[in-house]
């Protein structure tokens, strides 16, 4: 697993991956499933007010096969990526653009929590290619694509599996059973967390955001393959927060906090998340 400064940026980046850009090997008779999740400021009173800070992938290869598949012992990647300053977004929309190329390339399905929304903050951004490339894919994926993977969007494509109307990701992951809980935000914001990092360097409150930015990709994915008829833990609820605490062990300091360990250790209800 790396742990570093992304080169030529000053974007920390984690990742399981030796080139945090490129795909994992992928595994034999099984469907590739990549899910981004990105991060950003909200400013609606100014054009292009949005700015992203914070962006992760999560490469997951679900078994071929009707079975029921024990999706928390599923062996998956990711790549987290966060900016050291507000100068570096620039950096964080081109590592978008990477990351997005590759999913467009080496992904069987591609998804998102409104992953519309994300692509549209990056593209206000100067965007390179890919960005502009995934959008298209977004609004024609009603459609069989002719290339490329197929596209989820898990805020508006999962309404068959649900009897509930909330599509916040954490409403749809605990009707579906998955335990999503996650205390980043419990007396807090995303953006108070984020400014704390800005302004003082809080390194807790960066891996906070990192954490919770990690777990709304890795949940969208297992959503996604649900979604897709690709998977289903039926009779059981999947701890996302274990997955988490297992693959980015010793990564995060935020991890080994009584706080997180609990969460990882027992089954909780869910908790606060953003929509």
């Amino acid at each position: 697993m790396s742990a570093a400064k992304n080169e030529g940026t000053q974007l920390f980046t984690i990742s399981t991956l030796t080139k945090p850009l490129d795909p994992p090997r992928a595994t034999r008779a099984a469907t590739r499933v990549a899910s981004v999740d990105v991060e950003w400021t909200k400013n609606y009173r100014i054009k292009n007010g949005n700015r992203p800070f914070c962006l992760s992938i999560v490469w997951i290869d679900i078994p071929a096969g009707d079975q029921v598949v024990d999706v928390a012992r599923l062996p998956y990647d990711f790549s987290s990526f966060y900016v050291e300053s507000a100068e570096e977004v620039p950096d964080l929309v081109s590592t978008a653009g990477g990351v997005l190329r590759t999913a467009l390339d080496s992904a069987d399905l591609l998804t998102g929590h409104q992953l519309c929304a994300d692509l549209g903050v990056l593209a206000a951004h100067s965007a390179p290619a890919p960005v502009t490339e995934a959008r298209e894919a977004w609004h024609g994926r009603r459609t069989v694509p002719e290339a490329g993977p197929r596209i989820v969007d898990t805020r508006y494509d999962s309404g068959d599996l649900l009897t509930g109307t909330s599509r916040r990701l954490v409403d749809v992951c605990t009707e579906l059973g998955l335990d999503v809980t996650q205390p980043e935000l419990r007396g807090t914001s995303m953006t108070a967390l984020h400014r704390q990092w800005l302004e003082r360097g809080d390194t807790e409150a960066r891996e906070r955001v990192s954490t919770l930015n990690l777990r709304h990709s890795l949940s969208t994915a297992l959503v996604a393959a649900a979604v897709a008829g690709l998977t289903s833990w039926s009779g059981t609820r999947p701890n996302v927060n274990s997955m988490i605490a297992h693959q980015a062990a010793g990564r995060w300091g935020w991890l080994q906090s009584e706080t997180f360990k609990n969460l990882s250790e027992d089954q909780c209800p869910s908790g606060t998340a953003r929509s």
